[in-house]
């Protein structure tokens, strides 16, 4: 029996880590892999809500003496919220088949705005994991006595480390453990700011007055321009909590059908509950004069401030679940770049801005090499800050407004282009036009504010990735226009469509040649043709096995994986209409899936059953420059082929092709 290495000792590590490999004849995949506006909310929406545990208290924080002035900021946080999550909602009626700010700025813009687009947005993915799995050990060890501290990054690591392993079994697997602490947060936190609101209900006047005089006074010390630019740098400085309002547009192929109104509600879900939170801490700070202290959160004096005067055990309880939930909840939010960095990545690569093998998915269809780096990214980055959020804050957010801002801007355009075919092209435009002022001023702002602190770090390390994409699409460009010369062999290859007899009666003694194709192009036909020049006269019957590889690109519905079905059985069709024109005995064997090895190893002992004696062939590019680069960006899955016939003593023999 033909196996691979994926057997034995290795195999069930995997299967325990990771899970079994799923089957795409199971009719209920897609219904099993899909989240519903819930899950979605739990594991999109968690990355914007969780912001709340940062957010606010670096936005308070910043108006140092004249806190009375965070009910302004909490006021324009909220709107900005809504105004972001209507512009947005709008891109995924336009694009329900995902893809956001990346495909939204390569469509409506042009490809190269487009790149620029997707890697601000992979840079704030990274960002995302390592901030919020920082953050949570800040809540986390709020609890602890100082003298842990020195814990927090081993803890920040194994973070790390432990939700990359999560997400490779796949993203529902990911979202469901996490569902009870969501719920738990969200309960905890209405609590803590609906009791905030109703115990100060006769206080409210007050607040009103303190907050004008805070004006007068911040006035006074800095005229109207300073105190505008102190409140610009506050609504700055909580800029992240909008970073996770972009995440169901670039999500959308996750979620349940149909596809459009999940999205949707789901993004209803995170406006709401995100514009109340955030809105509602900046207002209870404000009402229980919480004041920053060592070692605890704002959100942690908050609680214990709320809690004073309650009994001692039930005071101790609902401070534990308030800031566990919140400990908790900031790794939930690392999901959101761990679910949509590796599709945003993979979308990139399917256009070949990327190595084509970040498009590829696991047996359990998950794009695991995109999982992989964008773990590894964060990991890196969590060491290099050592998971310090004062610093990773200034570092987070800027990126994802460059995104919002092309976004907007793209449909702006769109709607103005549109504007004789669409009848409600004014509302329209004029919500992307909102949300492209808004956020283009937002970034701007950021830019100025946070550029000397670091954030010019952020913007260099964006600016190299592009360079890094631009240089790997000139490679592939390259390559493509090499591989022409082969291609030129298709048109010269006549093939009847209508003949389908065969031309040579089929003999199970005769010498087989089994060829590996990947579509009917200049690969495979200078393969064929090898064989016929290298062993004249020797093979009577030939076999064209074609495997269709399952990728992030046609991984999106059952319709979509029967296109690529019939797409196979095509291409391998014209092999044996063209060696049957020959007058030779031929036949094809197609199948999909994600691995193009273990596909051909299921069929490999059905072949040599029908043909003994077989012999098998596969063609490989060779490049005039051979490097690892070259390595890494194609596929050179002929080799791991025939190291596995090799173990199971089978004759696999590659055909180097020159380009």
């Amino acid at each position: 029996m033909f196996t691979t290495t994926n057997t034995g000792f290795s195999g069930k590590v995997k299967t325990v880590l990771i899970g079994k490999s799923r089957s795409l004849s199971d009719a209920g995949l897609f219904h099993k892999l899909s989240l519903i506006a819930f899950f979605a909310w739990v594991g999109l929406g968690a990355d914007g809500l969780s912001s709340s545990c940062y957010g606010p208290e670096e936005t308070f924080l910043a108006l140092k003496n004249h806190t009375c002035l965070s009910l302004f900021v909490a006021m324009a946080s909220a709107a900005t919220v809504f105004i972001i999550s209507a512009s947005y909602s709008q891109i995924i009626e336009m694009f329900p088949s995902g893809g956001g700010g990346y495909l939204v700025a390569s469509k409506l813009l042009s490809p190269t705005v487009g790149v620029v687009s997707g890697c601000a947005l992979l840079i704030d993915y990274v960002l995302t994991i390592t901030i919020s799995i920082a953050s949570g050990a800040d809540a986390l060890f709020s609890l602890f006595p100082a003298a842990w501290l020195h814990w927090k990054l081993p803890v920040e690591i194994l973070g790390v480390c432990l939700l990359t392993l999560l997400n490779m079994r796949g993203a529902k697997e990911a979202v469901l453990p996490w569902v009870p602490i969501f719920l738990a947060f969200v309960i905890s936190h209405a609590f803590v700011i609906g009791y905030a609101f109703f115990t100060h209900l006769g206080q409210f006047s007050e607040i009103v007055s303190s907050t004008a005089a805070d004006v007068r006074s911040a006035h006074h010390e800095f005229g109207w321009i300073g105190m505008l630019l102190i409140l610009l740098r506050a609504y700055s400085m909580g800029a992240g909590t909008y970073t996770g309002i972009e995440a169901v547009s670039n999500g959308l192929p996750l979620l349940r059908e149909p596809r459009v109104a999940t999205g949707k509600r789901t993004m209803r879900y995170m406006a709401v509950s995100l514009a109340l939170t955030v809105a509602g801490l900046l207002t209870a700070y404000l009402l229980f004069h919480v004041s920053p202290q060592p070692g605890k959160t704002l959100n942690a004096v908050l609680v214990e401030r709320l809690t004073q005067g309650w009994p001692h055990m039930g005071a101790a309880g609902f401070i534990l679940v308030t800031l566990t939930s919140e400990a908790a909840l900031l790794f939930v939010a690392a999901q959101t770049g761990f679910l949509d960095g590796p599709r945003v990545l993979a979308n990139m690569a399917l256009d070949r801005w990327f190595p084509a093998r970040c498009a590829v998915l696991s047996d359990r269809f998950v794009t695991h090499n995109g999982v992989t780096l964008m773990g590894a990214a964060a990991l890196v980055l969590m060491l290099f800050s050592r998971g310090s959020v004062e610093y990773l804050v200034v570092l987070y957010s800027i990126n994802v407004f460059i995104t919002f801002s092309l976004s907007q801007l793209g449909m702006v355009r769109h709607w103005w282009r549109e504007r004789r075919a669409v009848a409600a092209w004014k509302k329209k435009l004029a919500v992307n036009g909102v949300g492209f002022i808004l956020t283009a001023f937002i970034l701007v702002s950021l830019s100025l504010v946070k550029f000397w602190e670091g954030g010019w770090i952020t913007l260099l390390v964006t600016g190299l990735l592009v360079a890094v994409a631009f240089l790997i699409r000139h490679h592939y460009d390259v390559t493509r226009l090499q591989l022409r010369r082969l291609d030129e062999l298709v048109a010269a290859v006549e093939v009847d469509e209508a003949a389908s007899a065969a031309a040579h009666a089929f003999d199970p003694k005769a010498k087989t040649a089994v060829v590996m194709v990947n579509g009917f192009n200049g690969l495979g036909l200078h393969t064929l043709f090898g064989i016929i020049r290298m062993f004249p006269g020797v093979f009577k019957n030939f076999v064209f096995v074609q495997v269709g590889v399952v990728d992030a690109g046609n991984f999106k519905g059952a319709d979509e994986v029967e296109r690529l079905k019939q797409h196979v059985r095509n291409e391998s069709q014209r092999y044996v209409r063209y060696m049957q024109q020959q007058q030779f005995y031929a036949e094809s064997v197609c199948s999909v899936g994600t691995d193009v090895v273990s596909e051909i190893a299921g069929q490999v002992p059905k072949i040599l059953e029908r043909f003994p004696h077989a012999i098998f062939f596969g063609g490989q590019l060779v490049f005039p420059h051979e490097s690892w680069a070259t390595r890494w960006l194609h596929n050179y899955a002929v080799f791991a082929l025939q190291r596995a016939f090799y173990l199971q003593g089978l004759p696999f023999l590659i055909l180097p092709i020159r380009v």
